[in-house]
């Protein structure tokens, strides 16, 4: 790794961090403000897959902080038990997001149904592309190719954090939308769930951010060997 790459790491990783600090510490706010509609997010979510036509979806308790996602697989939502117990505004934002997903998956959302195809592919590059390019960085100038085939394998795991922005942005629109429709959230919680799904939304961008950047440093060192 170049001492250029070295100081982009550090840096989104600093970011991520700073990221995640405020997301944890919106969720826990939001945690504390109780729901007037009294739902909890269990009872959220099933209300929300019901009134959108999804059947076949369970509602399921996963493990651990912030851990709530949609598998499309299993076709389940699975809720931390915080949210999945909650009864307050972050519960409400958390279970409609996710919901949000399983929306997507049934209408066959065109940006979710790219990035599930990505998966395999993307599961396969990332176990391989760390050792490629330091490989590819190290024999560089013996082997530029090797370079080349890790910036493809990078160059996958980008597109896959790309591809996700949408996917995330689009499941918030969806949850926000449905909870003010319905008037589970009133006019004073919807800006708070908003706030919520915000944060959690900028770990992806800054993810994918940080990726794009460091494929573009490592494009550059290969065209700066190439033009040598």
């Amino acid at each position: 790794m170049t001492p250029s790459i070295m100081f982009v790491s550090l840096l989104f990783v600093g970011i991520s961090m700073l990221v995640s600090y405020m997301l944890k510490s919106k969720i826990r706010k939001y945690s504390e403000t109780p729901m007037r509609s009294g739902l909890s997010g269990q009872e959220i979510a099933q209300r929300m897959l019901k009134e959108n036509g999804i059947y076949d979806v369970q509602v399921t308790m996963a493990q651990g902080f912030l851990s709530d996602h949609y598998n499309p697989l299993t076709k389940t939502v699975a809720l931390s038990p915080d949210i999945y117990q909650g009864r307050n505004v972050a519960a409400a934002a958390v279970a409609a997001h996710e919901c949000g997903h399983a929306i997507q998956h049934a209408t066959a959302y065109p940006w979710l149904t790219m990035r599930s195809k990505l998966v395999p592919v993307v599961q396969m590059s990332s176990m391989l592309v760390q050792w490629v390019l330091l490989a590819g960085i190290m024999l560089i100038n013996t082997f530029p190719s090797l370079l080349l085939g890790g910036i493809i394998l990078f160059g996958l795991t980008t597109l896959f954090s790309l591809i996700t922005l949408p996917v995330e942005f689009d499941a918030s629109k969806r949850a926000l939308a449905w909870l003010e429709q319905t008037n589970i959230t009133t006019a004073q919680e919807q800006p708070q769930a908003k706030d919520a799904l915000k944060w959690a939304a900028m770990t992806y961008l800054v993810a994918a951010i940080a990726s794009l950047v460091t494929l573009i440093q490592y494009i550059f060192i290969y065209m700066g060997r190439s033009r040598d």
